[in-house]
């Protein structure tokens, strides 16, 4: 991860937002501080509070074998979480991209969503430490406008092979450089395009691909999804379609995901 980015998110931290629909409504558990972004139509935010990022110390270099991390499922935190307190159960819920004897862990997210920003420092590091058998997707969030733009910029970055090197620089040039408006402005399909020039891609090509049919398909797979899935905003953590994460906050959100996905593992197991 880029050591910049996740520092400068996690000094905002503190800051309690969630991206809001256009009504204004937010499914929030604490009060929010003003909403520095206005969502779109759909259904938009989800519980979104202060977490600090924590890391582990790098390991000493040494001629010894060093133990792998422990994986988050190993060491679960606190009680089973309760249904409608702590999830949702989603009915008629399915995964976003289903593998057999996979649990599927879907984040649905927004690039110009600031509260999906100061998660991602801590997405990022907690899915690493997911188990083989659990497959983690990213799925963005298209709510109309800039919003669809940038679901949009993901399916075309995907496409072309830079998804994961641009992600975090996205977030970047969002909302820590500021090189790109997100909700402050409306980025045309040429700006998004540049962005992604400095990374490889032809912009032409990029800009091409983001009105392909093919990309334009998956946007709308991802809105289904979103809607199936009944999110109250974003971030939003999607357990094996089943299940949609609530939390007191982003660390809670990730201890009860920790929790669903081993309910799901040992369901698989059986």
């Amino acid at each position: 991860m880029n050591i910049r980015f996740a520092l400068a998110l996690t000094a905002l931290l503190p800051l309690m937002v969630a991206c809001k629909a256009q009504d204004g409504t937010a499914d929030t558990t604490a009060p929010a501080a003003p909403a520095a972004t206005e969502s779109a139509p759909a259904a938009t935010p989800a519980p979104a509070a202060d977490a600090a990022a924590s890391s582990a110390p790098a390991a000493a270099a040494t001629d010894a074998p060093v133990a792998p991390p422990v994986p988050a499922q190993a060491r679960l935190v606190g009680p089973d979480p309760v249904a409608g307190t702590d999830f949702v159960v989603i009915e008629g819920g399915q995964p976003f991209q289903p593998a057999t004897g996979k649990v599927e862990v879907a984040e649905i997210f927004g690039y110009v969503c600031p509260a999906c920003a100061r998660f991602q420092p801590l997405i990022s590091s907690w899915k690493a430490g997911l188990p083989s058998d659990v497959s983690f997707v990213y799925v963005p969030a298209a709510f109309g406008g800039t919003w669809d733009n940038y679901a949009r910029a993901f399916y075309a970055a995907e496409t072309l092979g830079v998804q994961e090197k641009t992600h975090d620089a996205l977030y970047s040039a969002i909302h820590i450089e500021q090189t790109l408006k997100g909700e402050r402005g409306s980025d045309s399909v040429q700006d998004i395009a540049n962005f992604y020039g400095k990374y490889g891609v032809d912009p032409k090509t990029f800009a091409d691909t983001m009105g392909s049919f093919g990309v334009a398909a998956k946007v709308n797979r991802g809105k289904q999804f979103a809607q199936r899935s009944k999110i109250t905003g974003t971030p939003s953590l999607i357990i094996n379609g089943k299940y949609l994460v609530k939390g007191k906050g982003y660390e809670d959100m990730l201890r009860i995901a920790d929790h669903l996905i081993a309910r799901e593992r040992a369901a698989n197991a059986k």
